[in-house]
């Protein structure tokens, strides 16, 4: 949270969304921080490395990756003339008819996702004690009613077959977010909260968990039940890597604003922190949205940064994580090797690393025990870096996991029907193969042609991940030009003497496969080392796949 601040404050532009948070989040964040009672010049320059996933010294770790100079947080007077100057010129471009657009001035009018957002953020800016004008947030609530009330009426059009008058046949996802943004100021249409129940299997995920929200804080237990059940048909619990996230569907509107995953899960976790605080949905979750920033401190967009840090705000103030008051003991084969203290005083500048190096580490089996009394949730990663002299390595991987297959192709003859010159069909030979998977320790003959399939499986997803396959050092790859590759992740392939990598700009979660040909030549028995993963900006991502071993006769 406290990382992504500086991005939105130093945005460079300034429509209605961007002026909202450019100050929101910071407000926000400061908000949490002073609640846990830290003082906030103390915290300014000494941190922790709070990113347990991260390895190496932390402030050499935070240089690495800081774009910016100075973080605002950490300032309540510069806070306070944030806010103050965020709400005026939010106030300043208030439409007359009470709602806001993309800017303001001459040939602007109200939107009503633009005012819902405006009149959410100003509400959640007032509960964190940020002075707005009075009528600011009645005026926009007004403008949201009145849309409301409309949209209402045509649905009532519908339903009593009205079509020589304005009508629409369904609740949609805009009417989701602008009802519970209406809830929150305490308007409340039950035809609409019908409408939008009946209409629930066409809405978005993203608007069944606002609508969802709505639903709590008014007492509808049924309802919220059946949404909630709407929305976990999606859900993924992968305990491997201890996250949780939505599957969700490919219905073709990723553009819109409600098709931002991103956003629809920072509002599942807000519908979580009312509900399931403690759950292990909601931990999870929380992991998976921090592992899928995209640029290190912050997510796509200032909108979806923003909310992720809203929704992790209620996150922590729902489960008590602000303030923890624990004591962690760390033992080596029932030895005690480390002790620390964990509070709210001391949670940016504790010690939060146990290292064993070289002779520490003796030969044999060891247990590493982490044993935690008092209050408050522990969250810790274990590493292990070794050097190898056994025979066959096989595979290990979390994140990113690839997993090398090798087939021999088999020419077989076939052929297709095309048009002659006087269009008549003709048989025309083509070149086609049969994959015959290889076993570790196969033979081959020089001359055989291989291919190497590599299965990439994500947990997240990536952007600029480097993939190497290390080739047996008797096959020289088929292709004899590095370039971009015709497979699915669009791949630059370059070609090496003892590997092959694939420079992939996004890798998405889920799995996907790349292939590549060789071409058995030198007699003799060869290994190909463990493929792996990294990313170019994150070098402690990897994964491998099993080591291999053939075998090529004359």
């Amino acid at each position: 949270m406290v990382d992504a601040l500086p991005y939105l404050a130093n945005y460079p532009y300034g429509c209605t969304e961007q002026t909202l948070n450019r100050f929101l989040p910071t407000v926000i964040t400061q908000n949490i921080l002073l609640d846990m009672g830290l003082n906030l010049e103390d915290i300014r320059s000494k941190r922790a490395n709070l990113n347990a996933q991260g390895l190496g010294d932390p402030v050499e770790r935070a240089k690495q990756w800081q774009q910016w100079d100075r973080n605002p947080v950490f300032d309540p007077n510069e806070v306070r003339d944030m806010a103050k100057a965020g709400v005026k010129r939010l106030t300043a471009m208030q439409l007359s008819d009470g709602g806001w657009g993309w800017f303001s001035g001459w040939g602007e009018h109200s939107y009503p996702h633009t005012t819902a957002v405006v009149v959410h953020g100003l509400q959640i800016a007032k509960a964190n004690d940020v002075a707005v004008v009075p009528g600011v947030i009645e005026r926009g609530v007004q403008w949201l009613k009145a849309y409301q009330d409309k949209q209402v009426t045509w649905l009532r059009n519908a339903e009593q077959k009205k079509k020589d008058h304005p009508w629409k046949q369904r609740a949609d996802n805009l009417d989701a977010l602008v009802y519970m943004v209406l809830q929150d100021a305490g308007v409340q249409d039950p035809a609409m909260r019908d409408y939008l129940y009946r209409d629930r299997t066409h809405l978005s995920v993203y608007a069944k968990a606002v609508y969802g929200i709505a639903l709590h804080k008014q007492g509808h237990t049924e309802k919220l039940d059946m949404i909630k059940r709407n929305i976990e048909q999606y859900l993924v619990l992968d305990n491997e890597n201890q996250t949780a996230y939505l599957r969700l569907p490919n219905n073709g509107y990723w553009w819109y604003w409600y098709g931002s995953e991103i956003e629809a899960h920072a509002y599942y976790l807000k519908l979580l922190a009312l509900t399931e605080p403690k759950s292990e949905k909601a931990s999870g979750l929380v992991k998976y949205l921090l592992n899928n920033r995209k640029h290190a401190t912050y997510w796509d967009s200032t909108r979806d940064t923003a909310l992720c840090i809203e929704a992790m705000a209620d996150y922590l103030r729902a489960t008590g994580e602000m303030k923890p008051n624990l004591t962690l003991n760390i033992l080596v084969d029932g030895d005690r090797r480390k002790e620390v203290t964990i509070t709210a005083d001391n949670l940016f500048a504790y010690d939060d690393r146990f290292v064993m190096r070289g002779d520490a580490v003796e030969t044999g089996e060891h247990t590493v025990q982490i044993k935690k009394t008092g209050k408050g949730p522990l969250y810790y990663n274990a590493y292990l870096r070794y050097f190898t002299l056994e025979d066959f390595i096989t595979k290990a991987g979390l994140e990113i996991k690839v997993d090398r297959i090798v087939y021999k192709l088999t020419e077989v003859e076939d052929s297709t029907k095309v048009a002659g010159s006087r269009g008549q069909a003709l048989d025309q030979k083509v070149q086609k193969y049969e994959r015959e998977k290889l076993d570790n320790l196969a033979t081959l003959k020089s001359g055989d042609l291989v291919e190497v399939e590599l299965i990439v499986e994500s947990k997240n997803d990536y952007e600029y991940i480097v993939i190497e396959d290390m080739k047996a050092a008797g096959f020289e790859p088929v292709e004899v030009r590095s370039g971009y590759t015709h497979n699915g992740l669009g791949a630059y392939q370059e070609l090496r003497d003892e590997k092959v990598a694939f420079f992939v700009r996004s890798l998405p979660r889920g799995q996907h496969s790349l292939t590549y040909r060789l071409r058995a030549e030198i007699p003799g028995r060869f290994s190909a080392l463990p493929a792996k993963a990294y990313g170019m900006y994150a070098p402690e991502l990897k994964a491998n796949s099993d080591e291999i071993k053939l075998n090529i006769e004359d």
